[in-house]
């Protein structure tokens, strides 16, 4: 039997490029998202291009928190073990702390912080009771970074980063690997339509090679974090 990953939103961008390299490498893959349609297309593009794993989905908006556990639910009633659990669902909001609409800090913290943490806590318990798994969590270089314009986005984004951290430390006993993954501007939906060229962002498939790479190595090591730039680095 293949072995499982649960990733988080992954009809498109990033997402989309970490369910098609863990099948690649032979891994069985359970997602979400908030677009039915859009997990129909995936489940059809996946299964035509690897016909040898399984991808099981689910609709769901990881910020409501009754939708959150109805995923867990899911996962959990194929009764497989999960070798690998990528938090990666967020949103951005463009804004400052001085004008954002009200309610968009609620919103991007359930979405991008308690989706994570609360997601986390759903399968952390059988991976410490095995002693394996990885569990990575997408930061963002705005974790470690303040811009302008980044409002919420960035206060979660560094809570997100604490959090891995935090899992880090209490995980180190129990073998079980926890990696942020902290990538810079990297070309998906959100930049299709930006004057700036394609090329002076990453590609989402850099994403997802780096995030195997730290998957892939000996039990004796773990990546803690992977901060991964344009070569030209970040936009101003």
């Amino acid at each position: 039997m293949n072995p499982l990953a649960v990733v988080t939103g992954g009809t498109k961008g990033i997402g989309k490029a970490l369910i098609e390299r863990f099948l690649a490498g032979g891994f069985d893959i359970i997602t979400c998202a908030r677009n039915s349609s859009e997990l129909d297309a995936l489940h059809e593009e996946m299964k035509s291009s690897f016909p040898s794993s399984e991808l099981y989905y689910l609709q769901a908006d990881l910020s409501v928190r009754k939708e959150l556990d109805g995923f867990i639910d899911f996962v959990k009633s194929k009764n497989r073990f999960t070798e690998v659990l990528i938090n990666n669902t967020g949103v951005f909001f463009p804004g400052q702390i001085s004008n954002e609409t009200e309610g968009t800090l609620e919103k991007t913290m359930e979405t991008n912080v308690y989706s994570a943490y609360h997601l986390t806590r759903g399968f952390i318990n059988e991976m410490m009771e095995q002693k394996k798994g990885h569990i990575f969590t997408l930061c963002s270089t705005a974790s470690i970074m303040a811009y302008p314009n980044g409002g919420s986005y960035c206060i979660s984004k560094f809570a997100l980063y604490g959090m891995t951290k935090v899992l880090r430390a209490e995980m180190k006993p129990y073998n079980v690997k926890v990696t942020a993954v902290l990538p810079g501007a990297t070309y998906t939906d959100s930049w299709k339509g930006s004057d700036l060229p394609e090329e002076r962002f990453m590609d989402v498939s850099d994403i997802a090679e780096s995030v195997w790479a730290a998957y892939s190595l000996s039990p004796r090591a773990v990546m803690e974090e992977i901060l991964i730039r344009p070569q030209l680095g970040d936009l101003d």
